[in-house]
């Protein structure tokens, strides 16, 4: 379980830096756009386009590490309440459905990202293709249905009894990536 955990974590957090970069990229050429716009009269071609694509490279690359660490919005005010293994039951649930959920949308998106490839879609300034972009969306939905296995299994652990399996892998999970590496 060990390795488990640490394969998904780092993988999580590989994507997650790529992510960061993304969002980074479109900052920087935001402010590029800006600059090139007010002092040279002149914008940099595509940026409305650029933007949006790199922009959902960042939110589908995070999508996984934000899983892991639970930072999504979870309203669980009834389910607290309930015995542990209950809990676990209920997480199992969730996350079973939500692999299934995400795999579909992985899964089409890579059909609609040939599709796209096949017509020769391009984007309307600069004819960037598009069906990369497609591809690599479809490749965080991946990295977060991998995610939501594991955490699906930690769960499934949990409700059979080998708790401290799974709180063990809970705890490495929730230190940041920072201090794993220093063990």
């Amino acid at each position: 379980m060990k390795k488990l955990t640490g394969l998904v974590t780092n993988a999580s957090a590989f994507l997650d830096k790529i992510a960061g970069l993304c969002i980074m990229f479109v900052m920087l050429l935001i402010v590029g756009n800006i600059i090139m716009r007010v002092v040279f009269n002149h914008p940099i071609l595509g940026t409305y386009e650029l933007v949006g694509f790199f922009t959902a490279l960042g939110i589908c690359f995070a999508l996984g590490y934000c899983a892991l660490q639970d930072s999504h919005i979870a309203v669980d005010y009834f389910v607290r309440r309930f015995p542990q293994r209950v809990q676990s039951t209920i997480n199992m649930v969730i996350n079973g459905v939500s692999i299934v959920f995400w795999a579909a949308v992985a899964w089409y998106l890579g059909k609609f990202a040939y599709a796209m490839k096949i017509k020769g879609l391009v984007s309307p300034s600069v004819e960037i293709p598009v069906y990369p972009f497609i591809y690599l969306v479809a490749a965080g939905m991946v990295g977060l249905c991998i995610v939501l296995l594991y955490k699906f299994l930690v769960s499934l652990l949990q409700v059979v009894g080998r708790e401290q399996v799974s709180k063990e892998a809970r705890k490495q999970v929730k230190q940041p990536i920072s201090q794993q590496g220093s063990k």
